[in-house]
């Protein structure tokens, strides 16, 4: 309260003075915008118009008073939530004046959904615990069949979404049978009413998957699917399952345990409903393909029998024809025998007349060895005497030579101790043993003196 006393008394013009329209409506909006700096206001909205330029214009109000507000483009484009007649919010406001009206407004900066703040936070808590326990575990999740023949659609029979998934299916693929588990997708009873279809259908196992799919709404509308037990219904679910919920901007926990999501409750019948026209037509691409690959293997075949009956031959032309080639090669076989043994037969007369010039004549032969020996004998003789002669005069040179020869003139031969011949005297040191060699025997001796 003394922080209100205080602000409301800014400082205004003197009483004297005289302000414009223009002066007055600046500092009224002046004095709002320090009074109330940016606040949160909670009211419904009405009127909302969305001009060309991107801003939002729309009334708050409550049962006893309404406000002018204004949300600018470069504001109202982050909302991930569409805003709409009716809806109860919270805004995070400026107030301020808009002079060239004169009218309050309120300037919003941001926008969320009343009582969205404490079920926001909910919903992050489950997703937190429920992610930290595997149910959100991509690597948990089934696949959906290529080819379901009965899908199962948890929903409504009053919703939109409903007649949406009935149509798409229709359209696409009339001849998928289609079971639905009628449930009340909203309100107090909803969560355990959408376990209870979940674990029905699980037990009679009729489909091939499933579809729980709900029109768009508030965060309160959409609640049912952000309850645990839905969540843990969906992963003990024996068949995969797919979540079209709300719009594209909007998540429940339903979508994180669900095995796939689709952002509509159409996308999600047309995610699990093969197009019949894409299947006919691709079946008539794959029928055209094998009546080509048929009519090239039959024509490949044919042109593989023409080929084999121009190979064919009758067993009696085969017969034949084997006769003629025996005789041909009997005749082949007998030229090249005759040929053959000609030419042996003169081969075999020419080496006999050149061996027959090779023979040696025996008498002529025997003549000529006798004179031959007479000759080795006489020139034995003679080489014998002269070679006696020679060796007689070598014995003679080789006596002159003979040191015993010189010993028996009266010479001998002298060694040191060490064996050595000595040659001088002068070598020699008195009392030194020396041992002398005669022609006959030998002496030691001892020297006296040397010289």
């Amino acid at each position: 309260m003394p922080q209100e006393q205080e602000l409301a008394r800014v400082p205004g013009p003197l009483p004297s003075e005289i302000l414009t329209v223009s002066a007055l409506t600046r500092g009224i909006r002046d004095l709002l915008e320090h009074r109330y700096p940016l606040l949160w206001v909670c009211g419904e909205i009405s009127n909302l118009t969305l001009a060309k330029s991107g801003h939002a214009y729309f009334v708050l109000k409550d049962p006893q008073a309404q406000v002018r507000c204004v949300m600018f483009r470069h504001r109202h484009q982050y909302l991930d939530w569409v805003p709409r007649d009716g809806m109860n919010v919270e805004a995070r406001a400026l107030v301020t004046l808009y002079e060239p009206r004169g009218d309050l407004q309120l300037n919003v900066e941001t926008m969320r959904r009343a009582g969205l703040g404490a079920l926001f936070e909910a919903f992050l808590r489950l997703r937190e615990k429920l992610d930290k326990e595997g149910l959100f575990d991509a690597a948990k999740k089934r696949a959906l069949p290529a080819f379901p023949r009965v899908i199962g659609v948890i929903t409504s029979l009053q919703a939109a979404a409903l007649r949406d998934v009935l149509t798409t299916l229709h359209r696409r693929n009339p001849s998928i049978a289609v079971i639905v588990y009628p449930v009340p997708v909203q309100g107090e009873g909803a969560a355990d009413k959408i376990t209870a279809a979940l674990e029905l259908a699980g037990r009679r196992g009729d489909c091939d998957v499933l579809l729980m799919v709900r029109g768009g709404g508030s965060i309160e509308d959409l609640w049912a699917f952000n309850e645990e037990s839905i969540a843990r219904a969906l992963r003990a679910c024996p068949i995969p399952v797919v979540t079209g919920i709300g719009h594209e901007t909007d998540f429940t926990i339903a979508d994180f345990a669900a095995d796939r999501r689709a952002p509509t409750p159409t996308a999600a019948a047309e995610l699990v409903s093969p197009e019949r026209a894409a299947l006919l037509a691709a079946i008539g691409e794959l029928a055209m393909r094998l009546a080509l690959c048929v009519k090239r293997e039959l024509e490949g075949r044919m042109q593989l029998v023409d080929h084999l009956g121009r190979r064919l031959v009758h067993p009696g032309e085969r017969l034949q024809a084997q006769a003629e080639l025996l005789g041909q090669l009997r005749l082949r076989l007998a030229q090249i025998a005759t040929r053959g043994l000609s030419e042996r037969y003169w081969k075999l007369g020419e080496l006999v007349q050149r061996s027959r010039a090779r023979i040696p004549n025996i008498g002529d032969l025997s003549g000529r060895s006798t004179q031959l020996l007479a000759r080795l004998r006489t020139a034995a003789s003679a080489g014998i005497e002269r070679a006696t002669a020679h060796y007689a005069r070598l014995g003679e040179s080789l006596s002159h030579l003979d040191p015993a020869a010189v010993l028996d003139r009266g010479y001998s031969v002298v060694r040191d101790a060490s064996g050595r011949i000595v040659r001088r005297g002068a070598s020699l040191i008195a009392g030194e043993t020396v041992d002398i060699t005669f022609a006959q025997g030998g002496a030691t001796a001892r020297v006296e003196r040397s010289r």
